[in-house]
């Protein structure tokens, strides 16, 4: 199965997990349908089972460029989608990164609106043309406001004219269907890393995904920092504090087999879910068969780990019932 992009924790302890564009580009995914997975982790035992999922379709055809299918099913060559958030009404907003743009679709995968462009910024894979933003750069990374009226999405890449390993959080005002005009800008450790997920905390603060680009015993930055937009600083840049350090996890009990110091060495970590106020899931997202973080020369599997912290989050009780 081809590696998560975004997660979703459902009440009954299972998880939607989303899968991006296939294969890495367009030109190599047209054969991969965009879908939705169930899957079920017992972490007692270390097994997780896929219990199905959902395709993503266009079937009322508001998406205003052709598509690879004709029966409108989506597929890799039409979105990069990479994050996902779930509204009250069950439907989900899904960030994409050819646009980028934002899709709505229903509980059944089924887009309920015209994708949504990102005002003044563009894509190479973006019809419109004119792109001031790297490939696959788009919505890697969106969080879902605790009282639902407001989604936070953040671009992997750093939009031209912007400086040196800046990214752009946005607003975008849910019951408006617009962008609000907010945003608010994220300081990568260094020009050359991304971001893989961001997801809130409460009004204020995110988690956010940081990376570099390797993999294995070359990985020297997968890390989970706590962000606030309130900017106490006063620095222009969001305020970040380390969280978990996905290189240097303790593991005392040596669990997996693996030593007392656990490395999540992937190219691509890009899901993080809060389980309780000091417990995350992380998962990775494999490339399969490309990537090779792991065991050099095997295609990785896709992993679920779960991350006792040293503090609590004090999460907002919103975000921990969702």
């Amino acid at each position: 199965m081809q590696g998560f992009s975004g997660i979703l924790r459902n009440s009954d302890g299972t998880f939607d997990a989303l899968s991006d564009n296939g294969y890495g580009n367009k030109a190599n995914s047209a054969d991969f349908v965009l879908r939705i997975h169930r899957i079920a982790p017992d972490f007692g035992t270390g097994q997780v089972d896929v219990l199905g999922g959902i395709n993503l379709t266009d079937p009322n055809g508001f998406v205003p460029f052709p598509l690879t299918r004709a029966d409108r099913v989506l597929t890799g060559s039409d979105f990069d989608i990479e994050s996902i958030v779930r509204v009250a009404d069950g439907s989900y907003w899904i960030g994409d990164e050819f646009g980028p743009y934002l899709l709505h679709a229903d509980r059944a995968g089924r887009l309920l609106r015209a994708p949504i462009p990102l005002p003044g910024v563009r894509a190479p894979e973006n019809p419109a043309g004119s792109p001031n933003l790297g490939r696959s750069k788009g919505f890697e990374g969106m969080a879902l406001q605790p009282d639902g009226r407001m989604l936070f999405p953040l671009l992997e890449g750093t939009v031209a004219g912007d400086p040196a390993g800046t990214l752009r959080l946005y607003e975008f005002d849910l019951a408006a269907g617009a962008y609000t005009g907010q945003r608010w800008s994220y300081q990568l450790d260094a020009a050359n890393h991304a971001i893989g997920d961001a997801i809130s905390v409460d009004g204020d603060r995110l988690l956010i995904i940081e990376r570099d680009g390797a993999q294995g015993d070359a990985a020297q930055v997968k890390k989970i920092y706590l962000v606030d937009k309130r900017d106490r600083d006063r620095d222009g840049v969001l305020d970040k504090a380390l969280v978990a350090d996905l290189l240097d996890l303790a593991n005392p009990r040596r669990l997996g087999g693996f030593g007392t110091t656990f490395r999540f060495p992937f190219e691509t970590i890009e899901d993080v879910v809060i389980l309780d106020d000091r417990t995350l899931g992380v998962l990775n997202d494999n490339n399969f068969p490309f990537s090779s973080g792991r065991a050099a020369g095997r295609p990785d599997n896709n992993e679920f780990i779960t991350i006792r912290l040293s503090n609590p989050l004090h999460a907002d009780e919103r975000v921990l019932r969702r």
